[in-house]
């Protein structure tokens, strides 16, 4: 229920509280005036009461102090009837009253609620979001893994094809490129201006090549022929480069 609603329920109780109010006062007030009087008229009965006392017959004086009892009770009743009025008009405001807190109570739980819920449903659409990002990042892992393995292909596919480079080629331009230790098929295959280059020579990778054990060296690995190579050497090894770098020091 809105605050609204709440509202307009509550206005909606009070309409007749005011022309109830106002009927007890009136009658309050009137009970109030009539037992003030009847208290003025006792008061001058008792005086004479009083002053005749002895000198009235005793019947007389009973047929007066009986009156003023009379008047008493009427005044005491006068007193009591005010006294319930003004009991019913303090329920009659107490009602609305705990009315008012009640609805507040609900009011403010409502509203506690709708908190609630809103904290749930933003808590829901916070972990929604994560989980598609992990599953879109876990996508593009499983994209670059593949990648990297078609690569991986690709290179080994294109190592055996230069491991195959058959050594009776014939021309001097293949036999020009053999003396520097590029096989002429190597030369002529069509490079992926992707592809990463290697080497002294700036080429490919392509037969047999080895890893400089310098970790910081610059190029890393070097193809057999360009470093003097035919078989791997024992234990470590560094490129000239590296060499020279370790001799300075």
């Amino acid at each position: 229920m809105t605050t609204a609603l709440y509202l307009e329920h509550y206005l909606d109780s009070l309409e007749h509280l005011p022309i109830e109010l106002q009927r007890n006062f009136t009658l309050m007030r009137d009970l109030d005036a009539r037992a003030q009087t009847l208290m003025k008229d006792i008061d001058k009965l008792a005086d004479d009461y009083l002053k005749n006392v002895k000198e009235e017959a005793n019947d007389k004086n009973n047929d007066q102090l009986q009156q003023i009892q009379n008047m008493f009770t009427q005044a005491k009743a006068y007193a009591d009837d005010k006294v319930q009025l003004a009991i019913q008009t303090y329920e009659l405001v107490d009602k609305h009253i705990r009315r008012l807190d009640s609805d507040l109570a609900r009011f403010e739980a409502e509203i506690q609620d709708k908190a609630l819920s809103s904290s749930r449903a933003q808590e829901e659409s916070g972990a929604s979001k994560k989980g598609r990002k992990k599953l879109k990042e876990k996508e593009k892992r499983k994209k670059g893994t593949a990648n990297a393995s078609s690569e991986d292909e690709t290179k080994n596919a294109r190592k055996k094809q230069k491991k195959a480079t058959s050594t009776g080629a014939v021309g001097s331009g293949a036999q020009a490129d053999a003396s520097l230790g590029h096989p002429a098929d190597v030369l002529d295959m069509p490079v992926d201006p992707n592809e990463p280059t290697y080497c002294l020579c700036h080429q490919v990778s392509y037969g047999e090549m080895i890893g400089c054990d310098n970790p910081d060296c610059p190029i890393e690995w070097f193809h057999f022929t360009c470093v003097g190579l035919t078989t791997k050497p024992k234990g470590k090894w560094y490129c000239p480069k590296c060499t020279q770098d370790r001799k300075k020091k």
